[in-house]
């Protein structure tokens, strides 16, 4: 059984090509992709909203539903617009354009190819438009979604079609693990040409099928208006993700008359999405509020846009709050009640307060195996309540004792509203958090202090510092990535930027010149410092971006902890392979840095890259030198490249092994130490 978006009367083909049209169903929605991934399959894919166990929504709960999703479409009203061609007949490629506009597009990230030119020609003609030009496709989708995680707005990119449609799979993937709200357009090859093996043809939307929430390919000219409709409402509703939206050549240079009142076809879709929570689940959270004595709130990314309402629940509580990766900043970390992020690399205090708790508030999660390591004996004290926008996400790892499917925004606000007319006893979980405060005392952040050489940790306190904890910051991915969450503390949501489930190297540059065009204080927009804190190994996948910042001048200050190794494969290397280096050194093979200390061993050499691309750039070895470089690339307009040299036996602790529980957890030890 597969659920569809209901289709009734649509002319598009959404990813059937014609050699292909025996392949599985293509109208999916994003809940019921993820949902053939799970156990509870056949639950979640009732046609009605899921509420409680073994109930549907009534007719007045789905219209209320409907209203919810109209009005989240309703959220990013277009601004003034004028029909530039005065209703006359128009290329596909304009009208796909002015779609863009009066979605309220701004900025977007494209690279030009054969199947695309008519649309790059387009945007030449629009008045409002920007196009950052990234050096690589892969790129270019990185930062729409570093674009997207720091506005909350739906990132676009543009592909041609081949190759350019191939280089945004993992960046397609990466959103979707993610929900980052995304649209890709791709070039394809003319209607006739589909299915022969042309020049640069690839079958993009089998190819992506499940890594997007929906894709289509657009086979009539005026389907275009409705389905940029429907792609940017159906990557910003329920829980948010990518779709494609593939346009062949033909159907780009065919002239049409655009109809920008048609109507959405996604009725299906609608009546699927979660309905406002019942006043009759979230008196069952307080009541088991009441009933506990070691609550703890467990917070995601699904809580990004519920950050005020999740701190108006804190103080009515006084609940301590741990937090993933992908939730930093949603609850202010220098709270008192804060317990930094849990999981693998989360601190003691954090890790401790779940595997002790009696009750589990889980807000916005999907019980990510990184964070809940050995599933069974995760929270295993635990009654368990969980409040997610995806169904296909409630007690799909972890048995859930109170489930409430819906936006964590609103449930909170419910939460809120019936905590101040029925308030709990004053200071009811206060014993609890000077327990807490215990564990933090006992094993607080530590890692070894030197004069010598820059500590990776005590770098990034540096950098926290002097931006006064006020920057965006990107990553790439590895240990200078978990690094980056553990000392730079986030007192607001969408100002950290990564790679949380996909892990993909490579995407902090990229995603730190999408947060830069958001915030380059240009147009009305507002000015923000943006900081890819990256790796040596993370930063050379895409390098070559370094040519978007310097071109476009993007205020992208890159902070390279260079190791010359590939550091988080080098730790595991060191913890269960007994050290030996599995192609993890990055560096020239006749001399090594850390051996000889000769600067020539340095590989590559970042600041030459640098000076290549016109970025300002230096070096930095001692621990003096730090703080006055930090202080220059700051102040130094434009993109700036600081080449940090980092000790690589460093580990990143704590560490909870793969598999693991808290009982397993590592607080010491580093390379030099034998295991």
């Amino acid at each position: 059984m597969q659920a569809r978006i209901d289709c009734s009367g649509c002319s598009t083909s959404c990813g059937v090509l014609p050699r292909q049209l025996a392949a599985q169903p293509l109208h999916r929605s994003f809940m019921s992709k993820r949902v053939n991934q799970t156990r509870n399959h056949t639950r979640s894919l009732r046609p009605t909203a899921t509420l409680a166990k073994g109930s549907r929504a009534t007719e007045e709960e789905l219209d209320a539903a409907r209203r919810y999703a109209t009005a989240a479409l309703a959220s990013e009203p277009p601004a003034e617009w004028v029909d530039r061609f005065n209703g006359a007949p128009r290329k596909g490629s304009d009208i796909l354009v002015q779609a863009l506009e009066r979605e309220g597009v701004d900025t977007l990230f494209a690279y030009p190819g054969g199947a695309s030119m008519e649309i790059h020609q387009a945007l030449t003609r629009s008045e409002s438009l920007r196009n950052i030009l990234c050096r690589h496709e892969q790129g270019e989708i990185f930062a729409a979604e570093g674009y997207a995680k720091v506005t909350g707005r739906v990132g676009v990119c543009i592909a041609t079609s081949g190759p350019g449609a191939t280089n945004l799979v993992t960046g397609l993937a990466d959103a979707l693990l993610d929900s980052v709200p995304l649209v890709a357009i791709t070039g394809q090859v003319p209607r006739k040409l589909i299915g022969t093996d042309g020049f640069q043809e690839t079958p993009i939307v089998e190819v992506t099928r499940q890594i997007t929430k929906h894709n289509y390919l657009v086979m009539d000219v005026n389907d275009i208006p409705r389905v940029i409709k429907e792609a940017f409402y159906l990557a910003r509703t329920g829980r948010p993700g990518p779709v494609l939206v593939d346009l062949p050549k033909d159907i780009q240079q065919t002239l049409a008359t655009p109809d920008w009142d048609v109507s959405m076809n996604l009725s299906g879709y609608m009546s699927r999405l979660p309905p406002l929570p019942q006043h009759s689940q979230l008196e069952r959270i307080v009541e088991a509020l009441n009933g506990a004595k070691k609550p703890v709130l467990y917070v995601g990314g699904g809580c990004v846009d519920a950050s005020e309402e999740l701190k108006e629940f804190v103080r009515h509580t006084g609940i301590p709050v741990a937090q993933t990766l992908m939730g930093l900043g949603s609850f202010p970390e220098q709270d008192p009640l804060a317990l930094q992020m849990l999981g693998m690399h989360g601190t003691v205090s954090a890790n401790y307060a779940v595997n002790d708790a009696d009750l589990l508030l889980a807000m916005g999660v999907r019980f990510d195996d990184r964070v809940t390591g050995k599933l069974e004996a995760f929270a295993a004290r635990a009654r368990i309540v969980h409040v997610d926008i995806d169904p296909a996400e409630i007690s799909k790892n972890k048995e859930a004792h109170i489930s409430v499917c819906s936006d964590v925004r609103p449930a909170l606000q419910g939460l809120n509203k019936i905590l101040k007319e029925t308030p709990l006893p004053k200071d009811a979980f206060a014993a609890w958090a000077a327990e807490l405060d215990g564990v933090k005392q006992e094993y607080p952040e530590n890692y070894p202090k030197s004069n010598d050489v820059i500590m990776p940790q005590w770098a990034i306190q540096q950098l926290y510092e002097e931006t006064n904890g006020e920057a965006i910051i990107t990553t790439g991915v590895g240990q200078h990535q978990m690094w980056a969450a553990q000392y730079y503390k986030f007192s607001s949501p969408r100002r950290w930027v990564t790679s949380g489930g996909l892990g993909s190297m490579g995407f902090g540059l990229p995603s730190a010149l999408g947060a830069a065009a958001a915030f380059d204080g240009l147009n009305g927009r507002e000015k923000k410092i943006v900081v890819d804190i990256d790796g040596d190994g993370s930063f050379l996948m895409n390098c070559q971006e370094l040519a978007t910042a310097a071109v476009d001048k993007l205020e992208t200050k890159c902070f390279i902890l260079n190791n010359q190794h590939l550091g988080m494969v080098v730790q595991w290397e060191d913890r269960f392979y007994k050290a030996n280096r599995a192609h993890t050194y990055l560096g020239r093979r006749e001399a090594e840095w850390h051996v000889s200390k000769d600067i020539k061993d340095i590989y590559p050499d970042f600041v030459k890259m640098a000076e290549a691309f016109g970025v300002p750039s230096k070096r930095v070895m001692h621990p003096s030198e730090l703080r006055p470089a930090i202080k220059e690339m700051l102040a130094t307009p434009g993109p700036y490249l600081l080449d940090v040299m980092v000790p690589h036996i460093q580990h990143v602790l704590p560490m909870i092994p793969g598999g693991g529980g808290f009982d397993d957890i590592i607080v010491k030890g580093d390379g030099n130490d034998v295991y």
